[in-house]
């Protein structure tokens, strides 16, 4: 299948190369020409213009928007809905705000061009991966753009079936699931990020008290030298905190056991801020997520080990490099 992609970073990039290890058709345009070249060099369509990069794509084009969340995407939303045609079809692979996809939707269904909403996780580790695809949009359009989930997703691999799921038909399994109509998708990314952040901080919070066990504040003994390296080791075996999350903290651990190549200020992506408003709205108790959130608040003032533990995180799994202190 054709596809193309506007946006070739960290996500885009990889993206592009899965899907053209599976045999579909990448046209690709960025702002960042070098990697426009690099990926043309390993077989990707390259487009210098945007009237180029639409010019050359074959109706109904297909464009999955791969760019930052906010003005960026807005920006090339508008510039393609000027240059496509009837039917064409714009994908947000990004983290946007699902109430800006319904706006969106409506905006460019004047145009009888289609919108589709993919709230896309599996940050840098995608490309050997696979990516979890939280899909939105109208039925018939989100099947038509099957072939190209079905790549980026993992697939079964490995992971048993849950008992119960025997008989159940679908998606899921594969690791894309279409959620509903136009902004579903990025709604349970951005609630799925929330956890995330509650998640995080646990663990964060969790290893720093393991850290500070040699207190002298504490009973002298009853003070603990633990090896914080060697204890996430074991969780990852049989534990039933064991996870991905844990897994990349892990190898933080073992590159710097006291990271201190990690200042501690944690950024938010947005998507943590909006889950705490729409449980507002809900009327919804969030107490762990709002907590989760205001932790990467106060990070930027002063820094415990809990916040490197979440920096280590961030990069491990999104190649986030966070800002030093009052940069």
């Amino acid at each position: 299948m054709q596809l193309g992609i506007v946006g070739l970073g960290r996500m885009g990039g990889n993206m592009a190369r899965r899907l053209m290890k599976g045999g579909h058709q990448i046209v690709g345009y960025a702002e960042d020409a070098a990697s426009v070249a690099q990926l043309a060099a390993e077989g990707m369509t390259p487009a210098t213009t945007l009237d180029d990069f639409v010019a050359v794509l074959r109706t109904p084009r297909v464009v999955w928007v791969m760019v930052p969340a906010g003005a960026a995407t807005e920006q090339v939303v508008t510039d393609l809905a000027k240059r496509m045609t009837p039917d064409d079809t714009i994908v947000d692979g990004g983290n946007a705000y699902y109430k800006d996809d319904v706006r969106r939707m409506k905006a460019l269904a004047t145009r009888n061009i289609h919108y589709v909403d993919v709230g896309t996780s599996g940050g840098v580790w995608g490309l050997e991966r696979g990516y979890c695809l939280m899909i939105g949009g109208e039925r018939a359009v989100v099947e038509r753009l099957e072939p190209i989930f079905k790549t980026l997703a993992p697939g079964r691999g490995n992971i048993p079936r849950t008992p119960g799921r025997e008989g159940v038909v679908g998606t899921v399994e594969q690791g894309y699931l279409h959620c509903g109509p136009s902004g579903a998708g990025h709604f349970v990314k951005m609630i799925h990020n929330g956890i995330e952040y509650g998640v995080m901080q646990a663990y964060a919070e969790g290893l720093d008290i393991l850290k500070n066990a040699n207190a002298e504040a504490l009973e002298p003994d009853q003070r603990y030298e633990l090896n914080v390296a060697d204890i996430t080791e074991v969780w990852r075996r049989g534990s039933v905190v064991s996870s991905w999350l844990l897994d990349l903290t892990a190898q933080a651990l073992v590159e710097n056991p006291t990271l201190s190549n990690y200042t501690g200020a944690v950024a938010d992506s947005g998507e943590g801020r909006w889950t705490v408003m729409t449980a507002i709205e809900e009327s919804v108790p969030a107490d762990v997520l709002s907590a989760a959130l205001y932790t990467r608040f106060r990070s930027r003032q002063d820094h415990t080990f809990a916040e490197k533990v979440l920096s280590a995180m961030r990069q491990k799994f999104g190649g986030h490099v966070e800002r030093p202190a009052g940069g």
